[in-house]
């Protein structure tokens, strides 16, 4: 799975209608809101804000809006764009001003694809897994074996606290999580841990 980095819009002409798409990072709903009331405030007199979004990656959901397009013409074709750049935490809002010539209902799935797919085409992508958050609190004299284990299972650090103790926060691959949280278990009488889960592990 990919996510993308940063915005990327994109504008299609088609029979005089115009469509303009916009493809963002959306790691959450309540970020795809915001980010959908902006696109109406910014194209006010446009006729549809289409959109698809899929957001998760241990468990994907997904949406579409066909915003008064013929059902399926529109948001639909959208999200498979979405689906097969195998993209999550990622909306793509399609905005029509119409021309005046009626597209069809084929002219509207081609329409809503090719706009979609010109934003896919030109946005930056990164790689993400399910991963599982981890913060660390550990004696300095135990910093060899963190920096061991940081390596063996290609842990990403977020954040560091070098206080009485270091607070360290990393995330590891779903993949490699059992046996790390295993490690921490069997080393508990020299550090103790706390972790989260449904965070994602990204590269880029």
């Amino acid at each position: 799975m990919k996510t993308v980095i940063g915005s990327v819009r994109q504008a299609y002409k088609v029979k005089g209608s115009r469509f303009i798409g916009s493809l963002f990072p959306s790691p959450s709903i309540s970020r795809f809101e915001a980010i959908h009331r902006e696109e109406i405030e910014e194209y006010p007199a446009a006729t549809h804000h289409c959109y698809a979004w899929r957001i998760g990656a241990e468990n994907v959901e997904e949406f579409t809006n066909d915003d008064g397009e013929p059902s399926g013409t529109a948001g639909l074709p959208i999200l498979n764009e979405l689906k097969s750049a195998e993209l999550v935490n990622t909306g793509l809002i399609v905005t029509r001003y119409f021309g005046g010539t009626k597209l069809g209902k084929s002219g509207l799935i081609e329409a809503y694809s090719h706009t979609a797919n010109l934003c896919i085409h030109q946005a930056r992508l990164k790689a993400i897994v399910p991963a599982v958050q981890v913060t660390i609190y550990y004696p300095y004299t135990q910093q060899n074996l963190v920096d061991t284990w940081k390596s063996h299972y290609h842990l990403i650090e977020k954040n560091a606290d070098y206080m009485e103790k270091v607070s360290l926060t990393v995330t590891c691959p779903l993949s490699k999580a059992d046996e790390f949280l295993a490690e921490l278990q069997n080393a508990g009488h020299l550090l103790s841990f706390s972790r989260k889960d449904g965070v994602v592990y990204e590269t880029e």
